[in-house]
């Protein structure tokens, strides 16, 4: 948390390996003043109204949510102490920007994140892994097959769907998804696309974070943040799912109110409280296998 009162902090910069990772700021001005990094809140969710000094020296990145602002000698000041700044919605749900060179204190983790993509074996290695981790670590032995390794998953996931539909009493006819017309789905449908890009928001922050490659996706391919959608989808079924079949609880008793809004309210709480980011970014040093102690994010 941020600290009332004049830090005096050290020039001396802090190893990220020693820092914090994360501090979500919301709804105030980041700015300078006399040397300090000050930021002057109107109050949200976890911080009471007040001006608060921020120990950027000991954060490896500050995720800056809505209503907030930034001024140029910030961005100098984080820069200057390769402390990460990102543009994000509302506890995660959305990722704007990435703001200033940042992250680990060596390439190690990229590096090893582009070694094991670029040799098939390992690159299947690591896409079997992920599916491990999905599946809940039952795994067929010696099945290099990614299509028979997607077919395993989407039968479980077919499971994972009805399941959800009986605990929370929502009528489930089927995934459906028309990219032409997204809003023509039936309410838990569109909860199910709101939850996961609100999922997948928060694995792009991870990916920034970790300072491994977005577009070297072990199981996606063809886009741009494949990597993030890789690290999503391990946590599709535990996370996103039963955020969107209790949103889509929610309209059935409320049916005043929005889908979308309800489906990311419902999500930010979840990511916020159940430290979603934070798994995220253990989970990609647990699949690159990298080591920890020469410093990450």
């Amino acid at each position: 948390m941020p600290l009332k009162g004049r830090l005096g902090l050290e020039t001396a910069r802090v190893p990220h390996a020693d820092r914090h990772g994360l501090m979500w700021l919301e709804r105030g001005r980041l700015a300078v003043e006399d040397g300090n990094l000050v930021f002057t809140t109107a109050g949200f969710d976890d911080l009471e109204a007040g001006a608060y000094d921020i120990p950027y020296q000991q954060v490896s990145n500050i995720l800056l949510g809505p209503g907030g602002v930034v001024s140029h000698d910030a961005l100098r000041i984080l820069a200057r102490r390769d402390t990460g700044l990102l543009a994000v919605g509302s506890k995660g749900v959305r990722l704007y920007a990435v703001s200033m060179p940042f992250g680990p204190d060596s390439a190690d983790r990229a590096r090893r994140h582009a070694t094991l993509w670029a040799d098939e074996e390992m690159r299947i290695d690591v896409a079997r892994e992920m599916y491990r981790i999905r599946l809940g670590g039952k795994l067929p032995a010696h099945q290099r097959d990614l299509n028979s390794l997607r077919g395993i998953e989407g039968r479980r996931v077919k499971k994972v769907y009805q399941n959800l539909a009986d605990q929370y009493g929502v009528e489930w006819n089927g995934r459906r998804y028309d990219r032409n017309d997204p809003e023509s789905n039936d309410t838990v449908n569109k909860a199910i696309n709101h939850a996961v890009t609100a999922l997948y928001a928060s694995a792009r922050i991870a990916v920034a974070v970790t300072g491994t490659v977005p577009e070297l996706g072990f199981i996606h391919e063809s886009s741009g943040h494949a990597f993030a959608l890789d690290v999503a989808d391990l946590f599709r079924s535990s996370v996103a799912l039963p955020i969107a079949f209790r949103a889509a609880k929610k309209i059935e008793r409320r049916p005043d109110r929005g889908i979308e809004g309800t489906t990311r309210r419902l999500a930010g709480r979840t990511l916020r409280d159940d430290d979603v980011i934070p798994d995220m970014i253990d989970k990609i040093k647990e699949v690159l296998d990298v080591d920890d102690h020469r410093g990450d994010a």
